[in-house]
C-alpha cells in the first residue's frame, strides 16, 4: 500500500521520503542546541513580545442618512473624538457596508429615507448575520408607535433631532467599550 515516492527529476525511488527525512533529523537536531546559544535575554523577549502582539482592528461606526450634510457633520464630530467612523447613503448602501467592513461595531441611523426607511433596514440587520449589531436611532419626524416599534426591535437608544452631541457620544462610547 505505502509504495516508495518516486522523484520525477532524479529517477530515484524514494528519493523524496529520503530528503523530508533528512530534514526532520536536522530540525530534531537543532532543538536539541545548548541553552548558552540563545542571543535574546527574558527583558529582550518581553520587548519583542508586546512589539509583535497582534493589534486588534479599531472599531467603526455605520451612520446612515440620506442627507449628507447630515451623516458627514456627525462623522466629523465622531472623528474628532478619536472614533472611527463610515457613512452609507441609505439603507441599501448600509447593508453593502455591513457585508464588507468586518469592523463595524455599531450602527447609528436616521429613519426617514428613501426608498427604504430606517426601519425596514433595522428589521433587515434583525434577521441578518448582523443580528446582534448594536443600533442607535436619531430621527427628527417620528411618532410614538413608530418610537415603540424602533424600541421592540432591540435599539440601544432613541434619540430626536437636534441630537444632543453628549448624549450621542455616551451612548457610543458605552457601546464600543471605550473609556
Amino acid at each position: 500500500m505505502n509504495a516508495p515516492v518516486k522523484d520525477p527529476t532524479k529517477g530515484e525511488t524514494g528519493y523524496a521520503s529520503n530528503v523530508v527525512l533528512r530534514l526532520k533529523r536536522n530540525f530534531f537536531d537543532e532543538m536539541s542546541m545548548p541553552e548558552h546559544t540563545d542571543i535574546l535575554s527574558d527583558a529582550e523577549r518581553e520587548a519583542l513580545a508586546v512589539v509583535s502582539a497582534p493589534v486588534a482592528p479599531r472599531p467603526l461606526v455605520l451612520i446612515v442618512d440620506d442627507n449628507p450634510v447630515n451623516s458627514e457633520a456627525l462623522g466629523y464630530f465622531l472623528k474628532s473624538r478619536g472614533i472611527d467612523s463610515m457613512i452609507a447613503d441609505g439603507a441599501q448602501e448600509a447593508l453593502w457596508k455591513l457585508y464588507w467592513e468586518p469592523r463595524i461595531a455599531l450602527m447609528i441611523t436616521d429613519l426617514r429615507m428613501e426608498p427604504w426607511d430606517g426601519i425596514d433596514l433595522i428589521r433587515q440587520v434583525r434577521e441578518s448575520k448582523w443580528a446582534a449589531l448594536s443600533i442607535i436611532v436619531v430621527s427628527g419626524d417620528t411618532d410614538v408607535k413608530e418610537a415603540v416599534d424602533v424600541m421592540h426591535l432591540g435599539v440601544v437608544d432613541f434619540l430626536l433631532k437636534p441630537v444632543d452631541l453628549g448624549k450621542l457620544l455616551e451612548l457610543v462610547k458605552k457601546e464600543l467599550k471605550i473609556e
